[in-house]
């Protein structure tokens, strides 16, 4: 049975009146020597306690997506086939090489009831990085109106938190039902969204975004497998003035650094909740490494950037919660780089950033050509 989805849901919420009916029932038949039966009634404590602390986790992993299969929950699937050393990167040079061809993928629904019916999902083989996962692609109205044959559309990567699924954005975020609308009453551009995989290794081990030498290239999957992904298959502009990047929570720190770290991929960058200085994540890989922790702190790639990187970035927080970290960034920043920091209130949940997907799209429609 799925992690996710109505049945395993059905199935916690019934466990939790069955098991306090069987406690009723059972209590008073327990037989044998004290210990004994005390033991026997303290299991059926548990039990009943257990249904309930189960029910309560499926209700919040499905509200935020958190872990999207067993595996995930368990910390046993690993998404990396490979760890090659990344081939530099020129520009906006596509990923495949001038020698390769375009990977046309096979797409199809998502398997999860949360995620509406028109986003299309694909598995990838990540061919600089070898990562192997995920990808969901969402197109606007006006993508396949006759009106824009052959037009070319903006692209806005998203990326969830850890623990987080590439299905948080669609589901729990509602973002597509949200922009919808509004790209057809163009009050936002009518950007492709792509939300791709983050939890790579097992374990638990979140990856930073970073590319981890023997273990990860989490950075080369997002900023180069996954634009390339699009690039195969979908009408878009190579020109990273019409690419974006836009996570919460540990996904808005990965979504800061590679705009800043990546300006030739990524013009603009959404962050709700983030963080600069990954040290407070104990999961992270960056946290554990000194040299890693400092080239994955977006402030630092600010301040010591040669020339200051063309990009735009709207950096969303709470005082304790990110607001300090978008202030640090917006005194740091040297023209041609702005930062717009944005002051909000609410728990660190996809309830609080939910309703900012409307403000954040306008401002990435103002920001990213279209």
């Amino acid at each position: 049975m799925k992690l996710t989805g109505t049945p395993f849901l059905v199935l916690s919420v019934l466990l939790v009146p069955l098991s306090v009916v069987v406690l009723m029932t059972v209590w008073a038949r327990v037989r044998g020597p004290r210990a004994l039966q005390t033991a026997g009634r303290l299991g059926l404590v548990l039990f009943a306690q257990a249904t309930a602390v189960l029910m309560v986790f499926v209700l919040v992993n499905n509200a935020n997506q958190l872990y999207a299969t067993w595996g995930d929950l368990l910390g046993s699937d690993s998404h990396v086939r490979a760890v090659p050393v990344p081939p530099s990167a020129d520009g906006t040079a596509a990923a495949n090489g001038p020698d390769q061809p375009k990977v046309v993928q096979q797409w199809q629904a998502v398997d999860d009831p949360s995620v509406p019916k028109d986003v299309k999902e694909t598995q990838l083989k990540g061919r600089l990085s070898g990562v192997d996962g995920e990808v969901l692609v969402w197109t606007p109205p006006q993508y396949d109106d006759p009106a824009y044959q052959g037009k070319t559309f903006p692209v806005v990567e998203l990326l969830a938190g850890f623990p987080g699924s590439a299905s948080a954005w669609f589901g729990s975020m509602d973002v597509s039902k949200q922009l919808a609308p509004l790209m057809k009453s163009g009050q936002v551009a009518p950007f492709i969204l792509v939300s791709p995989r983050v939890t790579l290794l097992p374990g638990h081990q979140d990856t930073g975004c970073a590319d981890v030498p023997g273990k990860v290239n989490a950075e080369t999957w997002l900023w180069r497998d996954v634009p390339q992904l699009v690039l195969d298959n979908f009408r878009v502009d190579p020109a990273a003035a019409h690419w974006a990047v836009a996570g919460y929570s540990a996904g808005a720190h990965c979504a800061v650094r590679l705009a800043v770290a990546h300006p030739n991929r990524f013009h603009a960058a959404v962050a709700m909740s983030g963080y600069n200085d990954p040290i407070g994540e104990p999961d992270s890989l960056t946290a554990k490494d000194s040299h890693l922790r400092q080239v994955s702190n977006p402030l630092y790639l600010l301040t010591h950037a040669q020339t200051p990187p063309d990009v735009a970035l709207y950096v969303t927080g709470r005082k304790g919660d990110g607001l300090e970290d978008a202030q640090a960034l917006q005194k740091a920043a040297k023209a041609p780089t702005t930062v717009d920091p944005v002051e909000t209130t609410g728990p660190h949940l996809t309830s609080t950033w939910k309703p900012m997907v409307p403000t954040a799209f306008t401002w990435l429609s103002q920001h990213v050509k279209a």
